[in-house]
């Protein structure tokens, strides 16, 4: 009798902190891991179970194939059984550059431009003729930008400075970058006078180079004596080298560098299609691309409904599908134009999972990471649908999350435990709801109401708000309090802070969702800014140079030149990771390891716990950083733990903890909670409470109601998201939000039925 295969057997599991972990996860069942952050959930999901599925996919491709394809390693564990094909869903923001839109993103734009190729009057030519990224579909003016960014005069040149004294302020363009060195050295213009001194036609020279029909050289100093150059002037040079090119592919300069020198307004060409006028005249139904692009994505539905021509038809038909996905989601007001780098982190996570629901295919495992992150509770609700509906499709749903009103759903339940880092990687319960009582993960847990608000002394004003959606509004925000931001997303929320609220009070400390840049050569110690003191500390006492103690420099292992592992090139096997030998993993040199600071070398001390490291060290700033680790709940952590090897709740705190450090008055974080078990956000909160306890103000962007109700300060931004937003539509404290007519406070009453009773 043949084995019916409807579990996915996993035996020995040991990657990261996972202690010979066994596990049988059901098929066609939504599954959802729980625990603590740091447990050893994505260890499981991510970095055995997926990592396996995908490397198994990839033995199915001839070898020459593979080669150009991502290779994986094998996980540590003993038996990985009955795999299917994975779709990983992550929480890593989505990438792209500074042209990616919706459209782009979810590969829409390709039929629409293909549909107006077929069908438009009057006709073009090929698909390709509607892009902006085509030398014939792009806008000359503003090279399909649809912007135009132009150097501007006061932002970029300080009149009363001579060259020598950064007169330009641009970095590749000042003295210490080598075409200001050429300026200063070319003989064209007097490094030492103030530009304000130059005679007009100089200064004509130096900012727009020569006039027309003539040409101007200076000699360029390389190794092989002086050149002659053509001079271009500095802002004809400037508009070539980082405007005409993306500027968020630049390595030398950032696009936030650029664009603090330039001024940027609406291409009046293309009215910031980023199309030739000859494109947009090509319509159907009455409108160009440009308006198809821009249309809400409700209303595009309906027009390519209106396409009757069967072979419009045909390809309206396919772009319906993405399209009826987003609006599902709740994205309906979004349009194709809209910048991917403009959404919400809760617009971004549905896009991102839209984007993989489009497929027929069955008997599929999905993965998703904290799928509710970012999502307000009325947005929970229907990922919790799309989660049913990929069940009903015979699909295996697994997914990591926090969220109460996910975990209900789940047919089964896997917590990880029973703490986090060493103290977890082992499974602390499996099955079914009920069964869920004695756990860490409180399916009882109850919001508490935060009824003793502190009083109001101040407020920061924001004044008639228009940015983006926001529609004229003017808020006041209590000082020296905790208050929080909320609403659904693409309400306005991130608008009015990150826009508004700082652009009027610029000496804001903001702690956003951005990545915390990621390095296996990066340890906490390093990104908390102390491997430095340590280092002049071994220093000092052993009388060494500070380059020998670490393993980016002199005191690096010689054989994994510091990386602490080899990768042996074997061609056309998977990759394999072994321990160097020579240093046992440790990624020091014999010799570094030698020397010895109050009886422990280099290697013992970065294996010290942030716990024990606040015993050992005397260095005030040392013990305050290592202290603000503590506080954040890292303290089971070791120093020298790589960036690269936490998981996204304990790098969330992780960046927290590095902006604590710094004194502020104004404390502003974007969603704080983002990959925090319920029992992290209690050390959370008793850190913001303290900080507003020491005189300053804080403010959270959040959709989590515990944070909400412990606020003395509640801002809602709604109704809807997008043009339905925009409006502020609660102020006042948790308290008195209980009985408005809100979505949160829809929620905030769900939470608290007992508070009525």
């Amino acid at each position: 009798m043949s084995e019916i295969i409807d579990e996915i057997i996993l035996r020995g599991l040991k990657e990261n902190n996972l202690k010979n972990v066994d596990l049988n996860i059901p098929k066609e069942k939504i599954t959802v891991f729980t625990g603590l952050s740091g447990s050893g959930k994505s260890s499981v999901v991510f970095d055995t179970l997926a990592t396996e599925s995908r490397r198994q996919m990839t033995l199915n491709y001839p070898l020459y194939v593979r080669n150009q394809m991502p290779r994986y390693e094998r996980p540590h564990a003993n038996l990985m059984k009955n795999l299917s094909p994975v779709v990983v869903v992550e929480q890593r923001p989505i990438g792209g550059n500074s042209r990616s839109t919706v459209g782009t993103y979810m590969d829409i734009n390709p039929l629409i431009r293909l549909l107006f190729s077929r069908i438009g009057n009057p006709p073009i030519g090929s698909a390709n003729d509607f892009s902006r990224q085509s030398s014939f579909g792009r806008c000359t003016e503003c090279n399909g930008f649809g912007e135009v960014i132009a150097p501007d005069l006061n932002k970029m040149i300080d009149f009363d400075k001579s060259l020598r004294e950064y007169a330009v302020k641009f970095k590749p363009l000042s003295p210490s970058g080598w075409q200001g060195r050429w300026m200063i050295t070319g003989g064209l213009f007097d490094p030492d006078q103030p530009i304000k001194d130059y005679t007009e036609e100089k200064r004509h020279l130096l900012l727009y180079g020569p006039r027309e029909g003539e040409k101007v050289y200076a000699p360029f100093h390389t190794k092989n004596g002086p050149q002659d150059h053509e001079w271009d002037g500095l802002f004809p040079r400037f508009t070539r080298l980082y405007i005409n090119r993306d500027i968020s592919k630049l390595k030398e300069v950032s696009q936030d560098d650029v664009l603090a020198v330039s001024t940027r307004f609406l291409c009046p060409t293309c009215q910031g299609s980023g199309l030739n006028p000859k494109v947009l005249e090509c319509r159907i139904n009455g409108l160009n691309i440009a308006e198809y692009d821009q249309l809400e994505l409700t209303g595009l539905l309906e027009e390519l409904k209106k396409i009757k021509d069967s072979t419009g038809e045909s390809i309206a038909r396919q772009s319906l599908p993405p399209i009826k996905q987003l609006v599902e989601m709740g994205l309906g007001y979004l349009s194709l134009s809209r910048k991917m780098d403009t959404l919400s982190g809760g617009e971004a996570q549905r896009v991102k999972i839209a984007r993989h629901l489009g497929s027929s295919l069955n008997n599929i495992t999905y993965i998703f990471d904290e799928p509710s992150a970012g999502l307000h509770p009325e947005e929970v609700n229907m990922l919790i649908q799309m989660l049913k509906g990929l069940k009903s499709q015979h699909n295996t749903v697994i997914v990591i999350e926090h969220d109460l009103s996910v975990i209900k759903v789940a047919d089964e339940i896997i917590e990880m435990g029973p703490g986090a880092g060493v103290n977890g990687g082992e499974v602390v319960y499996q099955g079914k709801l009920e069964g869920l009582k004695n756990s860490v993960t409180t399916l009882n847990h109850k919001l508490k109401i935060n009824k003793k608000t502190r009083d109001i002394k101040g407020y920061f004003a924001v004044k008639n708000a228009s940015n983006h959606n926001l529609k004229n509004i003017s808020v006041t925000i209590p000082k020296n309090v905790l208050v929080s931001i909320c609403g659904v997303s693409g309400s306005g929320k991130s608008t009015l802070m990150m826009e508004a609220f700082i652009g009027r009070y610029p000496e804001t400390i903001m702690v956003g969702q951005g990545s915390i840049g990621i390095s296996n050569r990066s340890t906490l110690a390093t990104y908390m800014g102390i491997m430095d003191d340590i280092r002049t500390i071994f220093a000092g006492s052993t009388g060494q140079p500070a380059g020998l103690f670490s393993f980016n420099s002199l005191g690096a292992c010689p054989i994994c030149k510091g990386k602490g592992i080899i990768t042996p090139e074997v061609a056309f096997a998977d990759p394999v990771t072994v321990p160097c030998e020579a240093c046992g993993g440790t990624r020091y040199s014999d010799e570094a390891l030698l020397y010895r600071h109050q009886d422990k070398n280099i290697v013992e001390i970065l294996d010290l716990t942030i716990d024990e490291a606040v015993n050992y060290f005397k260095m005030p700033r040392i013990i305050k950083r290592v202290n603000t680790l503590k506080d954040v709940g890292l303290g089971y952590l070791t120093l020298g733990q790589t960036t690269s090897s936490l998981s996204g709740g304990e790098s969330q705190r992780l960046k927290l903890a590095s902006h604590l450090q710094k004194e502020g008055q104004i404390y502003l974080l974007d969603e704080p909670s983002l990959g925090l078990h319920t029992k992290d956000n209690e050390k959370l909160l008793s850190i913001f409470q303290t900080l507003v306890n020491k005189g300053n103000s804080v403010i959270i962007i959040e959709h989590n109601l515990d944070f909400i109700t412990a606020s003395d300060w509640v801002i809602e931004l709604g109704p809807g998201g997008g043009k339905q937003g925009g409006h502020i539509i609660f102020e006042g404290t948790p308290e008195k939000m209980l009985h408005s007519k809100t979505l949160t406070a829809k929620w905030l009453k769900d939470g608290v039925k007992d508070y009525f009773t």
